[in-house]
């Protein structure tokens, strides 16, 4: 998100200060009304007294007054008040979805015909160590891809890759020059390039930038490696506090960690004052939970499980529990449609999530275009609205498009992710990463490897600075020693 205010004058330092600890307070009311609202939360008069003060002062387009920076204290401690009235009201009789976030629940909601069979991986050690370096290698390359225009509409990224002649896009976005610029700024797109950002556009690229994206694949390993296979909620939440600075967590998972400082313990730690529980953050923390159990898609579930109601509820956690399935799933299957039905068996049959997803998956039996199942999900969403745009089940959708229209080819599956919008560099990793698993490695395309010389880092300790090999080699150890 923006980092500076919608002017040209120097922030003050509350500002800055504001800025930087966007999402702490928990008291975004326009996206608790619309989670609320989503979750079937009937609100009574709490949605009227919400919108009341939604007007006192009107929000505008500045993302700092949005956020909180320039509205008194007595107004955020009465969206506090509203915040904690929403979790206190009944849900309503007639909402049509069973969505439970507890493990029992999730478990006896799963669909109980027409899962495909996932058969246990036979595969030797070396072809598990391949698979796995390859789901890193691809998560990585569609990463950078995206993170460029993460925030951009549909409409932006495609100025800016046409401008730079690269659309469709087929390689790493190039840096526009001050008169590509120019042409982007007369089309009034919603969000300019990141120009400030170095080392991600195609040419300045020479290894794997920082980001969470991989941020939560290297902690993901973490946790095993200290905790085991037993590892509980409570020791992702000790490891989170141990080894991630506060700044560098979103949304919901910034507002679970000062939970967690304050003692509160999942479940409580992903709903208090939390808009944010159904967002994308714990769908990209899934990773290694699905390369540490390769064929064995309901123990990747639960581990993500795990992970996740540290800081989502509901279909938050079902993105998490289906990309963490699907990752098991592709080590021992070819065909993307039984591997998205593979992760769908282990979430909710009648969730949101599921329902969403078959949509996509009914576009592309239908023989829709990949950019006709895009405008799909445009026409479900709006992208111009955060919580559509970070919503776990908007990325679900370009994340299934992207695979089932990417014709089994990795260029075609990345690109797809990010040409569609929406969380950009999330879906681009994601995608790249269950087409890396089901292939391995050696068959990630050098034009999109070998820009990252095998290097990496991050904001994790003891990964701050890495060859991308070394750490796909420790995370095969650990998942070996942990089967």
């Amino acid at each position: 998100m923006p980092s500076d205010a919608s002017d040209d004058r120097p922030l003050t330092d509350r500002e800055q200060w504001v800025n930087r600890l966007t999402w702490l307070d928990g008291c975004d009311i326009q996206t608790e009304l619309q989670q609320a609202r989503d979750e079937g939360r009937d609100l009574g008069d709490v949605a009227a007294a919400i919108e009341r003060l939604l007007a006192v002062p009107k929000p505008d387009d500045s993302w700092f007054v949005h956020l909180g920076g320039q509205r008194d204290g007595a107004w955020l401690a009465k969206a506090g008040e509203f915040v904690d009235a929403v979790q206190q009201r009944p849900f309503r009789g007639d909402y049509p979805y069973v969505e439970p976030s507890d493990l029992p629940g999730i478990l006896a909601a799963r669909p109980t015909t027409g899962t495909p069979d996932v058969p246990a991986f036979s595969g030797s050690s070396e072809q598990f160590t391949a698979q796995l370096h390859g789901g890193v290698l691809g998560r990585f390359c569609g990463c950078l891809l995206g993170k460029p225009v993460e925030g951009h509409s549909r409409a932006a990224i495609r100025l800016h890759a046409q401008a730079t002649d690269n659309w469709p896009i087929a390689f790493y976005l190039n840096r526009p020059s001050d008169a590509q610029l120019k042409q982007i700024e007369a089309a009034k797109p919603s969000h300019l390039p990141k120009l400030h950002l170095k080392g991600q556009y195609a040419g300045e690229i020479t290894r794997m930038v920082s980001d969470d994206d991989v941020n939560y694949t290297v902690i993901g390993h973490g946790i095993i490696e200290q905790f085991g296979a037993a590892f509980t909620p409570a020791d992702v939440g000790f490891y989170w506090m141990s080894h991630v600075p506060l700044t560098h967590t979103c949304t919901a998972e910034r507002i679970a960690y000062r939970n967690l400082a304050m003692s509160m313990l999942p479940p409580a730690s992903a709903t208090y004052r939390n808009p944010y529980r159904e967002w994308i953050g714990a769908q990209i923390r899934a990773d290694y939970f699905g390369y540490a159990n390769p064929g064995n898609p309901q123990r990747a579930a639960e581990w993500a499980w795990r992970d996740a109601c540290i800081s989502h509820i509901r279909n938050g956690i079902y993105g998490e529990m289906w990309v963490a399935a699907m990752l098991a799933a592709a080590y021992v299957l070819d065909d993307w449609g039984q591997i998205i039905e593979a992760g769908l068996a282990q979430i909710p049959a009648r969730c949101r999530l599921a329902q969403d997803v078959k949509k996509i998956i009914t576009l592309h039996h239908n023989r829709a275009s990949w950019e006709q199942a895009v405008d799909a999900i445009h026409a479900q969403w709006d992208e111009r609205d955060h919580h559509g745009w970070c919503h776990t089940n908007s990325n679900a959708q370009v994340v299934t498009m992207a695979l089932l229209f990417g014709e089994d080819n990795y260029e075609k599956t990345i690109t797809r992710a990010v040409m569609a919008g929406f969380d950009t560099d999330c879906n681009g990793a994601t995608a790249g990463s269950l087409w890396g698993v089901m292939h391995g490695v050696d068959a990630i395309p050098a034009k999109w490897a070998g820009p990252l010389n095998d290097q990496g880092v991050s904001s994790i300790e003891t990964w701050r600075s890495y060859r991308i090999s070394d750490l796909a080699a420790a995370m095969a150890t650990t998942a070996i020693r942990n089967a």
